[in-house]
């Protein structure tokens, strides 16, 4: 069962997660102060009638006749506060009619079961927590919003440096080993992405020279092996006609393309490699190529293109993609030219998965899947030698009929010879038919 993920930024998160805080921060001060706020105009009010009641007491007392409002034995006395006065002291009660305004109540109960009260309804109270709540609306609602943004602010910074952390790390990933996240993210305030930054440049030099250290130990040992393996041959040149000879010759001879192969392939990985560019017509140095190298592979070009590459290096290519179907494939072999593009097919059992997964490796021939024979170099220097050229290659199996699929896909803008690409000028650009 396929899961469904959510993807969002750092930015949004931590946006949200302020104004959800500020939101919940807005709206319990928003309750304790409206509380605070009826709770201490109800306790002013209900003094104010106290007040009030003891003025009418005095009144009453004095003249028998109540005054100030207040009335002796209201009918309309609230029964919660005649139970305040059973225990014979004055009180208060507050009550609110039908439109919320707050009434308020003050009795005070006399010998003989009489009651003197007086009662007050005070809508300006109601006003004021009104306007009170909605000023407090408006400062939540800034709270909120000043609160996303600062969100936003930070979270946006904090984004902002780990995809250039990313995109440096990226860098790295495709080669270019120059590249320091450290400097790629900047900025004056340190946090703990400079600490990723420092980690992954750590991590990146031990690499590198991990890597550099492996690629001279292997140059090295191809480049001592020269010696030996071409007296090896010479020597093996001395020995009688016969079928151990040839065997002998044969097997020398495959150590010494080895030896070879793996100084390219050392050679490739140093990056010090530069192409030596021409303006060659891609169909016909590919027909001719390919009619000496492979004569029985079937050449078809759909539309012939000039190119600026180095036909050297193309040739390589093209003879090593051509020698791996030869050993893994099945004929027949079919070579397509179509503009800037080249593939090369065979009809065999196709590549297998680990190299359409992961790219070329070198000394894995994949021989579980495909006939099997040789030491895996030749793809991983094709892949190489298209390096150098700016070019891409790709691998896939066809769907229909089976077989392996290889493309070239040269580029528009051949690389100079610093190994970098030109920047085209809008100058140059043909203008826009209108």
């Amino acid at each position: 069962m396929s899961r469904f993920a959510l993807r969002t930024g750092i930015r949004w998160k931590i946006s949200f997660a302020i104004a959800a805080v500020s939101a919940l921060i807005a709206v319990l001060l928003s309750l304790v102060v409206h509380n605070s706020a009826r709770v201490s105009m109800l306790d002013n009010a209900r003094d104010l009638q106290l007040e009030r009641l003891q003025f009418a007491q005095r009144l009453y007392e004095s003249s028998r006749d109540p005054k100030l409002g207040s009335q002796l034995n209201d009918l309309d006395l609230p029964a919660e506060l005649r139970a305040k006065l059973a225990h014979g002291r004055r009180a208060t009660h507050v009550q609110e009619d039908k439109d919320g305004v707050p009434e308020v109540w003050a009795a005070v109960p006399y010998p003989g079961g009489d009651i003197l009260s007086l009662h007050t309804r005070f809508p300006n109270n109601t006003r004021v927590v009104e306007d009170l709540d909605r000023s407090l609306i408006i400062a939540s609602a800034a709270v909120v919003v000043g609160g996303t943004a600062l969100g936003i602010l930070i979270g946006g910074s904090i984004s902002r440096r780990l995809r250039k952390a990313a995109s440096a790390a990226t860098d790295v990933a495709q080669g270019n080993t120059q590249v320091r996240v450290l400097d790629a993210i900047g900025g004056v305030v340190r946090d703990e992405t400079d600490d990723l930054a420092h980690a992954v440049d750590a991590l990146t030099d031990a690499l590198q020279e991990r890597v550099e250290a492996e690629r001279r130990v292997t140059a090295d040992i191809a480049h001592e092996l020269r010696t030996p393996v071409t007296g090896l041959l010479t020597a093996a040149e001395l020995l009688p006609p016969s079928r151990p000879t040839e065997l002998v010759r044969d097997r020398a001879q495959a150590l010494r393309t080895l030896v070879e192969d793996v100084l390219e392939v050392a050679r490739l990985d140093s990056a010090a490699e530069r192409a030596e560019m021409q303006e060659i017509a891609l169909g016909e140095f590919v027909s001719r190529r390919v009619a000496a190298l492979y004569p029985d592979a079937v050449v078809t070009v759909v539309h012939d293109s000039w190119v600026n590459t180095d036909p050297r290096r193309l040739e390589r290519i093209i003879g090593n993609l051509l020698g791996n179907a030869a050993k893994h494939g099945k004929p027949p072999f079919e070579v397509t030219v179509e503009g800037r593009v080249v593939r090369v097919r065979d009809h065999g059992k196709g590549f297998p998965a680990d190299l359409l997964r992961e790219g070329p490796s070198r000394f894995r021939t994949g021989s579980t899947d495909r006939a099997g024979h040789g030491h895996g170099l030749g793809l991983t220097i094709a892949s190489g030698q298209a390096k150098v050229l700016g070019a891409r290659l790709t691998f896939r199996n066809a769907q229909a009929d089976g077989g392996a699929i290889a493309v070239l896909w040269l580029p528009e803008h051949a690389p100079t010879a610093t190994g970098s690409f030109p920047i085209v000028s809008l100058a140059d650009l043909p203008p826009r038919k209108r």
